[in-house]
């Protein structure tokens, strides 16, 4: 079965977003490229646990980290499950297969003393791309959603009288978030703002550059790093830490997981609970504090 018809697969059947399949359709030419270069093999759907092990090692002396080549690996194993699905394998080569250790990745979200400064204090140029970036980072914070999410939001998806978002997931599945009326304010305002560009393309989606395009991920990425470089010496700052961000300011303020489960669009309370580690140090402080027991 040729790797035309897994990709084919992966978006019709699956409904896995764009990213997602260029991701794996880059892992899995990238290792059939080290069968062909090392080993001379062609089909990578016949290969050996061995050969992949070979590969493993290759990647790791390229210095790729453990985290990365276990992306890859699950890439793999997505495929060889494919195969097995419409009956050209038996067994998965990587039947047998553990995962490479990794060191816990904590992710550390702004403070609402940031959040606070960047919303509040810093001057954004009053024009439409500082409108713009104002809104990309008030929305994401107001939100939760994903970088993907906000770059396809589309300016129907807005209920300006229901102050809310139907916003789009993972595998196409919709979610409403609610959103305040401030933000909705300042929505209106960039649509005002939006309208006296000389050009507009893509009419139909919310952010758009000065060019009148609808705006891409990296834009995004450096709108975060750019304004949060003034105001947090985090080293990570990016669209991710501040859904980080939302999750673990709205669970410190007492929401319950399964309402911020909904809210991020996430299938299992599993990938909510990543966000908890700082709720449960800001539990400890109160408890600390107010327990009786705790007799200074």
């Amino acid at each position: 079965m040729s790797l035309s018809a897994f990709i084919s697969y992966l978006r019709l059947e699956k409904n896995y977003s764009q990213h997602t399949i260029k991701a794996y359709e880059r892992d899995l030419k990238s290792f059939s490229g080290f069968c062909k270069e090392q080993h001379d093999e062609q089909d990578i759907a016949t290969v050996s646990y061995p050969l992949i092990r070979n590969w493993i090692v290759h990647l790791s002396e390229q210095g790729v980290s453990n985290r990365s080549i276990n992306r890859k690996i699950s890439s793999l194993q997505a495929y060889y499950r494919f195969l097995l699905k419409v009956g050209d394998i038996t067994v998965s080569p990587l039947v047998k297969h553990k995962a490479l250790k990794t060191s816990k990745k904590v992710e550390v979200p702004f403070s609402e003393m940031e959040m606070d400064t960047i919303l509040s204090e810093i001057p954004f140029e009053d024009d439409f791309e500082g409108i713009r970036d104002k809104l990309i980072i008030e929305l994401l914070y107001a939100t939760g959603m994903r970088r993907a999410e906000l770059v396809s939001l589309k300016v129907t998806a807005i209920d300006f009288s229901g102050n809310a978002l139907k916003v789009l997931g993972k595998r196409n599945k919709e979610r409403i978030v609610p959103i305040l009326s401030s933000t909705v304010g300042q929505i209106k305002s960039y649509l005002d703002e939006r309208s006296k560009l000389e050009k507009v393309v893509d009419s139909q989606y919310l952010f758009l550059t000065k060019e009148g395009l609808k705006i891409y991920e990296t834009l995004v990425y450096r709108t975060i790093n750019k304004y949060f470089s003034l105001v947090s010496p985090k080293v990570k700052k990016s669209p991710h830490i501040l859904r980080h961000t939302f999750a673990t300011h709205l669970l410190n303020r007492g929401a319950d997981l399964n309402s911020v489960k909904e809210l991020l669009g996430h299938s299992s309370l599993a990938s909510t609970q990543v966000y908890t580690h700082n709720s449960i140090a800001e539990l400890k402080k109160v408890h600390q504090k107010a327990h009786p027991r705790n007799k200074k």
